[in-house]
């Protein structure tokens, strides 16, 4: 196998929204705006996150949530002065019962001067975060690795079969008397793709990175 060659029992597909998207919720003069984006990173979330504080700099609260990786294991919370499991884990929770990843879910509310209590905040980053949803375009996507082979020119009709075979995207290459070539590959076909490119005689193989 090649060097830091992912391990392909990771699930392949995760379910996620294709692009941002808003929606809101009232009770008792206090507003809450939802606002919904497919992420990749905890720096564009961060970068989000200090954008809406500049914004909605007169707002009583930021909350937000957000859960990223194909495996759903990276999660964070944030009440941001709210009581704390009020406002950030209802959020996440309407993340999880629609089974997403890569995705930030941000609240600002707009205090109306009647306290909420801790069942009526709950409820309200709960529906505010579920119309954001309701209004989201969710999609399935495929977890992909990314490789870089590097191949004698005598070999090219050997790698060009399997690239063929296997419809794979090629995202860059060079044919020279040493050709390169950027492959993306389905996590759950890497398996069977490196078994048959491994057999092509003194070609070189190494994993570059995963989206």
């Amino acid at each position: 196998m090649p060097k830091n060659s992912p391990l392909t029992t990771q699930t392949d597909t995760y379910f996620t929204i294709s692009k941002p998207s808003t929606g809101i919720f009232k009770d008792k003069g206090s507003k809450f705006l939802s606002f919904a984006f497919p992420v990749k990173d905890e720096k564009e979330i961060k970068s989000i996150v200090d954008q809406f504080r500049k914004e909605y700099f007169d707002a009583r609260h930021h909350c937000y949530a957000y859960r990223l990786g194909a495996d759903k294991k990276n999660f964070r919370v944030n009440d941001d002065g709210e009581p704390s499991g009020t406002a950030g884990k209802p959020i996440l929770g309407q993340i999880i019962s629609k089974d997403l990843t890569n995705i930030l879910i941000v609240v600002v509310r707009y205090f109306g001067g009647t306290l909420l209590g801790t069942h009526g905040l709950i409820n309200a980053y709960r529906t505010a975060s579920q119309e954001a949803l309701f209004n989201a375009n969710i999609v399935l996507q495929y977890v992909y690795e990314l490789y870089e082979l590097e191949f004698d020119y005598l070999q090219i009709n050997h790698v060009m079969k399997i690239v063929k075979d296997f419809e794979l995207e090629v995202l860059n290459q060079q044919f020279e008397m040493v050709c390169n070539m950027k492959l993306k590959i389905k996590l759950s076909h890497v398996d069977a793709i490196l078994s048959k490119l491994t057999k092509i005689e003194c070609l070189k193989i190494n994993h570059i990175g995963s989206e």
